[in-house]
């Protein structure tokens, strides 16, 4: 049902947005522990690049999401 309102939705950020968002840091985090685990294993070492791996995992997600948050503020 049309009222006569035909105003375009608002920008910004919406439920799928906002998912996406938390899938990004999830996946970066846990991607930079499976890639820590596979370097530890490699060179024999536990914890350290799975720690470096979780941080990184964390810094690379945080950026990711400033990034989409502001592309999706300006629009």
């Amino acid at each position: 049902m049309d009222h006569g309102n035909s105003e375009p939705p608002p920008a910004g950020l919406r439920g799928r947005d906002l998912l996406g968002l938390g899938g990004l840091l999830v996946g970066a985090v846990v991607g930079g522990l499976v890639i820590g685990l596979f370097v530890d294993q490699a060179a024999g070492t536990s914890p350290l690049f799975v720690l470096i791996g979780i941080a990184l995992g964390m810094v690379l997600g945080a950026l990711g999401f400033w990034a989409k948050v502001r592309a999706a503020l300006r629009e």
